[in-house]
């Protein structure tokens, strides 16, 4: 074997070393990376040819974490690992997002990455997901795949006021910012991540300090690449180009292109008219071609791509003109709407421009929580937050075959924005759902999603501590170091655009964030300023949705289910579960709610939820009884479950007896129990004493009754 390592130096003594060499031999790339006792394989395969239909890049990059990596068995009945998890998705994206844009144009070949936890650390400290694009880009560097790399990923954690990189679980619960970063040497290339409120300064220290430590990952590519014999690429030739039909092309369709990206038009009028364009040059050719001419018409698809797009970003960038006549830095209109669906117990509508969407809120109980049972984790989620972009959002007509990793993707953006501003645990007992439904889509449908869900979240009466707005930023730039910042972005302008950039935040600070940059040498200046003019688009936006409603319902609506938080000692949760669950069982039965006991911090949190007021309220005052104490000197409405010769047996509270003595019934004689208490009789009763022996609990009842004036 012939093995090469090379060691990146950490702070706080720690490392990471990339091993080739040893595993996998037969994939154009394979790597080892190591960060303790966190291993990730990462290899790479490229067909050697491309197919000739094909103009982009296909790419397929697989991210999945091996359960016996953490000495543990998957759940389910198959007890093997099945399809990626939502989390092993975003990785996979956060992978792809950055490996992408560095293939060469021309680069067709089918290219799968895939990369596997085959590692966890012991002690469940060392987050594997910021390991993985340096995985992924060393496997490329030590290939002979064309890339214009490397590349490496980390995890930029603020902590105390102190930025660290690549922070352990443990530290992370600490962090006021967490983004991934992923970069080449020079540039930045994608940057997402959530944060507590912080300014833009700030988001561009934590990024300067992430990339400042993915050069020395770079470096160490670079040198492993050069010390393999890697840094020589195949070649190959995947496109067949024609520069005559270019120019003719170009000749005949630029005038009218400018025509259109100036005229202000709407999404689907510009899409035809430009169609048009093509479809009549592809009629002329038929008509003046001369014999044994033949039009390659994937190939005018592709020229006319390509000077739509330098068009269209002249226009933008020279003549300062949107597509959709709009200055650049200003916003659609907007216009949004709560409490549209009745039957729901939350919900909005809103929409800028030709962007929809349709979001509603679910109140639910602790019981409805969803259960994380993944490689490194283990726990429960009290928000959930899912999107849908359905097809005719778009006017595609086709089947919505289920969520895919787009999707996956934006719900997990606007999750970040919105989770830190939901209330704390003892303010809202429910567990919430948000789903937004995407009904209409021309740039930034994520966005939206914070901003209907922000809305949907105050029409449930869910006591958010602050709004949350979204907007998404675009650029143009040119050779000569021209550009142009655009607020609130097109689809088409995202598509023809050098960078994608949504923000999230409150009147604050920012959120969250998700950057996708596409071209090289975006200097700091840039992302500056389309973070100051991010901040004033998305000041406009909430002002709008104050407009439509300022602060949340001071009432949860009639049909959410009442829902009660009781904190107990821990020592008393099995007096409330009872035998086998008797006592727990029984009270929702009898009282037709829903409960369910979690111990937290030493406490047990009992959570009881209803249909109705009357129901709750007897199901919490049964629970507050079992675990209440018996107090001397209390007095108790009881209720007799039996009545013996001596005396009779009180229930005081849930589950707590006691003996009512013959002698303490009456200041008279008593001379038949019988005679005066009577079983389920309800009867007004003293704790007067325990007995020493036994503990059991005295009662009387004749200390309440006036004493018999002597005569």
């Amino acid at each position: 074997m012939n093995i090469h390592t090379k060691t990146i130096e950490l702070s706080h003594g720690r490392t990471i070393t990339i091993e080739t060499g040893k595993l996998a031999k037969q994939a154009d790339g394979a790597v080892v990376v190591r960060q303790g006792d966190t291993m990730i394989l990462a290899t790479v395969v490229s067909a050697k040819s491309a197919r000739s239909d094909v103009d982009y890049m296909p790419l397929s990059v697989d991210y999945r974490e091996k359960f016996a990596a953490a000495g543990r068995f998957p759940g389910g009945f198959r007890k093997r690992e099945a399809r990626p998890s939502d989390d092993e998705v975003l990785v996979a994206r956060l992978i792809d997002r950055a490996l992408r844009p560095l293939f060469p144009a021309d680069f067709h070949a089918e290219t799968f990455v895939n990369v596997e936890l085959i590692s966890a650390d012991r002690n469940n400290e060392e987050m594997p997901d910021s390991l993985a694009g340096l995985a992924a880009s060393a496997a490329l560097a030590v290939s002979d795949i064309p890339f214009n790399g490397p590349i490496s990923e980390v995890r930029v954690a603020r902590i105390g006021g102190e930025l660290i990189i690549n922070p352990t679980f443990s530290q992370l619960d600490e962090a006021d910012i967490d983004i991934m970063l992923a970069a080449t040497f020079d540039n930045i290339l994608m940057v997402e991540g959530d944060m507590k409120e912080i300014s833009e300064e700030e988001m561009l220290e934590a990024m300067k300090f992430g990339h400042e430590e993915i050069k020395k990952h770079c470096t160490a590519q670079m040198e492993l690449a050069e010390a393999v014999g890697s840094t020589v690429k195949r070649e190959y030739n995947h496109e067949e180009n024609d520069e005559n039909l270019f120019e003719e092309l170009k000749k005949f369709s630029s005038e009218r292109i400018h025509e259109i990206a100036i005229s202000a038009s709407a999404k689907h009028v510009r899409a035809e008219k430009l169609s048009e364009i093509k479809a009549d040059f592809i009629l002329k050719f038929e008509e003046e071609k001369a014999e044994g001419d033949d039009l390659d018409l994937a190939l005018v698809g592709r020229y006319f791509h390509d000077i739509e797009k330098e068009v269209i970003r002249n226009v933008i960038l020279n003549e300062k003109i949107r597509l959709d006549g709009r200055k650049l830095d200003e916003i659609r209109d907007i216009w949004s709407e709560i409490d549209y669906l009745p039957g729901a117990h939350g919900s909005a509508i809103f929409t800028r421009g030709e962007t929809q969407s349709l979001t509603t809120v679910t109140l639910g109980t602790p019981l409805d929580e969803q259960m994380i049972d993944s490689v490194l984790i283990q726990g429960k989620s009290k928000f959930l937050l899912h999107y849908n972009f359905l097809p005719f959002s778009t006017g595609d007509a086709r089947f919505y075959r289920g969520v895919g990793r787009r999707e996956i993707g934006h719900g997990n953006l606007a999750h970040r924005a919105l989770k830190g501003m939901l209330p704390s645990r003892e303010d809202n007992p429910y567990t919430v759902r948000v789903v937004s439904d995407i009904l209409e889509s021309n740039g930034s449908s994520s966005m939206a999603t914070v901003c209907a869900g922000t809305l949907a979240l105050m029409d449930a009466g869910v006591k958010m501590k602050k709004p949350v707005s979204g907007i998404a930023m675009g650029l143009i730039t040119d050779a000569d170091q021209n550009f142009v910042v655009l607020s609130d972005i097109l689809g088409d302008e995202d598509h023809l655009g050098d960078m994608d950039f949504k923000v999230t935040g409150t009147a604050d600070g920012i959120t969250a964030c998700q950057m996708d940059i596409k071209v090289d040498g975006l200097s700091y200046e840039i992302l500056s300023k389309a973070l100051e003019q991010a901040k004033a688009g998305r000041l406009h936006i909430l002002g709008k949705i104050l407009e439509t409603i300022k602060e949340p319902r001071a009432e949860y609506k009639n049909h959410v289910p009442g829902i009660e938080s009781i904190i107990i000692p821990s020592d008393m949760i099995g007096i409330v579960i009872g035998p086998g669950g008797k006592m727990i069982q029984e009270i929702q039965k009898t009282t037709e709610t829903k409960i369910s006991i979690e111990e937290i911090d030493g406490f047990g949190e009992v959570v009881i939820s209803g249909s109705n007021m009357d129901s709750l309220k007897e199901a919490v005052a049964r629970i507050k009884g079992l675990v209440a104490v018996p107090e001397i000197g209390t007095i108790y409405q009881g209720k007799i479950k039996s009545v013996v010769a001596f005396g009779a047996f009180v229930e005081i509270l849930p589950g707590k007896e006691g003996l009512l003595h013959i002698s303490e019934i009456s200041h008279e004689r008593t001379a038949n129990v019988a005679d005066i208490l009577k079983e389920g009789d309800e009867v007004e009763v003293k704790l007067i004493g325990f007995d020493k022996k036994s503990g059991k609990l005295k009662l009387s009842r004749k200390a309440l009754l006036a004493k018999p004036e002597k005569k």
